[in-house]
C-alpha cells in the first residue's frame, strides 16, 4: 500500500508543494550562514511573514500586497536580529529564539486585536497568490501532473535557487559575503564593511523565510493559523546543514523533508499508530544532523592528517 502511494502522481506533487516553504526557509538559512550568521529567528520570521501575508492581502485585496508585505515582515526581523545580535553584541542563537517566541505569541495577539480571531483568520477575506499550468509541460505524460499546475510561489523559488548560486559565485557582494563568513578578521583588513554584510546576508534570509511563510498562508492554505510554521524553520536548519551552503543542495535536502513530511500525510490512513507517523520528519531532522556531524568529524581527521603527514 505504502509502495502504491509512493509511485502515485498525486503524491509527488504534493512532494514539491510541501517543499516549497522548507526550500525557501533553507534558501534563507545559507545566505545568513555563508556570512558567519545563524538564523535561528527563521521559523518566527515564517511564522510572522503568514499572518502579514494575509492582514494585507485582505486590508488590499490585492495578494501581491500580501506577498510584499511578507518580505517586509522578514527584511525587519532579520534586521531586527542583526542589530541586537551585532550591534548590541547579544548572543545570536538566544537572539533568534526570542524572534521565535515573540513570534508565536505576537502573531496571535495581533490577528485577535484586529480582527477578533483566535487561532485563525476565518472572518478575513484574504486573498491567495494564483497556481500556474505550465504551458507544454502540463500535456506530458508522468512529469505533467507533477510539475504543472502548483503555486506561482513554487516556481519563483526555483529562480531563487539560481539567483542565489548567482549571488555566491559571480558578484561582488556574494564574494564579500563569503569572505565574511570564512574569514572576517582577513575580510575586515582589506576593507570589507564585515558588519554592513551581516546585516545584509539576515535581511535577505529574513525576506526569503518570509516569503516562505506567505506560501503557508496564501498557497499551502488560503488562511492564518496559529503555529502553522509546525518546526518548517527548524527543520530547515537541518536542510541547511545537509545542503552545506549550497544553494543546489539546498534543492535536495529540502525535497528529503519534504518527502518525510507529504509520507507522514499519506500514512494517516494506514493502521500505524498516528503519533509514530507525525515524528517522522522530525526523525529525519535528527538523522540528518547526525549524518552532517559524522561526516564533518571524518573530514576534519582527514584533514588534520594530511597536515601532520
Amino acid at each position: 500500500m505504502i509502495m502504491h502511494m509512493i509511485w502515485n502522481d498525486a503524491f509527488w506533487f504534493a512532494v514539491i508543494r510541501v517543499t516549497t516553504p522548507i526550500l525557501y526557509a533553507t534558501l534563507g538559512a545559507v545566505i545568513a550562514s555563508r556570512a558567519g550568521a545563524i538564523n535561528i529567528g527563521i521559523e518566527g520570521t515564517m511564522l510572522t511573514g503568514a499572518l502579514m501575508g494575509v492582514l494585507f492581502s485582505a486590508l488590499t485585496q490585492n495578494a501581491w500586497m500580501g506577498l510584499l508585505a511578507a518580505m517586509l515582515s522578514g527584511a525587519l526581523l532579520g534586521a531586527m536580529l542583526a542589530y541586537f545580535a551585532l550591534k548590541m553584541k547579544s548572543n545570536i542563537v538566544l537572539t533568534g529564539i526570542a524572534i521565535n517566541i515573540l513570534s508565536a505569541g505576537g502573531t496571535i495577539f495581533l490577528l485577535t486585536t484586529i480582527t477578533g480571531d483566535k487561532g485563525i483568520s476565518t472572518s478575513l477575506n484574504s486573498k491567495v497568490l494564483p497556481n500556474i499550468d505550465m504551458p507544454f509541460i502540463a500535456d506530458l505524460p508522468v512529469i505533467g501532473p507533477i510539475l504543472s499546475g502548483h503555486n506561482v510561489l513554487t516556481y519563483l523559488v526555483l529562480v531563487c535557487i539560481v539567483m542565489v548560486h548567482i549571488l555566491f559565485n559571480h558578484t561582488a557582494l556574494g564574494l564579500r559575503i563569503r569572505a565574511v563568513g570564512e574569514a572576517p578578521e582577513s575580510a575586515d583588513s582589506v576593507g570589507i564593511n564585515v558588519f554592513k554584510i551581516k546585516i545584509i546576508a539576515l535581511v535577505l534570509s529574513g525576506i526569503l523565510a518570509g516569503m516562505g511563510g506567505a506560501f503557508l498562508s496564501m498557497g499551502y492554505m488560503s488562511w492564518f493559523s496559529a503555529g502553522m510554521t509546525a518546526g518548517r524553520g527548524y527543520i530547515a536548519l537541518a536542510a541547511r546543514a545537509i545542503a552545506g551552503n549550497s544553494s543546489v543542495g539546498a534543492l535536495f535536502a529540502s525535497l528529503l523533508f519534504g518527502f518525510a513530511d507529504t509520507l507522514s500525510n499519506y500514512l494517516q490512513s494506514v493502521q500505524i499508530p498516528v503519533e509514530f507517523i507525525h515524528m517522522i520528519p522530525y526523525v529525519i531532522t535528527i538523522l540528518g544532523f547526525i549524518v552532517i556531524s559524522v561526516v564533518n568529524n571524518k573530514r576534519e581527521v582527514m584533514r588534520k592528517k594530511r597536515q601532520l603527514g
